[in-house]
């Protein structure tokens, strides 16, 4: 794998809340429900929500950071910022290195198409070659456990299906970055299972991983750099234990 880096240079999210006027009841709510900062540019402009300002940090591999704080303190925002989901506003971003994102897993699924297609079509995306797509194939159709279902179109697919299908292609692959947002649950019972040990071997075979999540024990688990954010601004960042433990004891 290549000598993946991700280097952020102060980044700013903002946006624009369309007909919100900053004396009305509707402000509070957008303060309460994104966490980001409210802010008027004057009183003939409207009302933006700043969701990530001055962050910056570097990763080069070996690094795997977590990402903790409060709902809203723009941990999800972050993770599509260095997906490249998201643009920012002011500041520079370098990523270096093959990124597969565990955001939205079911975000590019054609649901027209047949599981093997979308398989396929992930492979083209990707570059890879045809022994490369046949292994991939081959490895989704053992750890999905579809069966004929794989020939039909993903539409037919209840929900449970669909992410065994998004998942397997999504964690096909050992990327040099990999960006996860939570853990991701995946039917019942005996297939979380099976799907949380092919996290970890994904997680530990990354170049760089960033995790978002609520559980600070996962964090430590798996992550050597951790990054508190508080309203979308960067509270802490540094060694796992020292950050963590911070940010512990700030909520009690």
């Amino acid at each position: 794998m290549s000598n993946s880096v991700i280097q952020l240079n102060n980044i700013y999210i903002r946006y624009p809340i369309i007909g919100a006027d900053s004396r009305s009841f509707k402000r509070k709510l957008v303060s309460l429900s994104t966490g980001g900062q409210i802010k008027e540019a004057n009183k003939n402009t409207h009302i933006t929500v700043e969701a990530l300002s001055e962050i910056s940090f570097s990763l080069q591999k070996g690094d795997k950071l977590g990402l903790i704080g409060h709902n809203g303190a723009g941990k999800s925002t972050l993770l599509k910022v260095i997906a490249g989901i998201y643009e920012p506003c002011q500041g520079a971003i370098n990523v270096t290195g093959i990124i597969s994102s565990l955001l939205s897993l079911s975000v590019g699924m054609q649901m027209g198409a047949t599981g093997y297609e979308n398989i396929r079509m992930r492979c083209i995306m990707l570059g890879l070659s045809h022994d490369e797509t046949k292994r991939i194939i081959k490895d989704v159709e053992e750890f999905t456990e579809l069966g004929d279902y794989l020939s039909m179109p993903v539409k037919v697919y209840s929900s449970g299906m669909q992410v065994r299908l998004t998942f397997g292609i999504a964690t096909a692959i050992t990327p040099d970055i990999l960006l996860l947002d939570e853990v991701v649950g995946a039917g019942d019972a005996q297939f979380i299972k099976k799907a949380q040990s092919r996290l970890d071997k994904l997680i530990k075979n990354s170049n760089i991983l960033v995790l978002a999540s609520h559980s600070n024990d996962l964090v430590k688990k798996f992550c050597n750099k951790a990054l508190w954010l508080e309203h979308g601004k960067t509270r802490l960042f540094g060694n796992v234990n020292e950050v963590v433990n911070a940010y512990e004891a700030s909520l009690s």
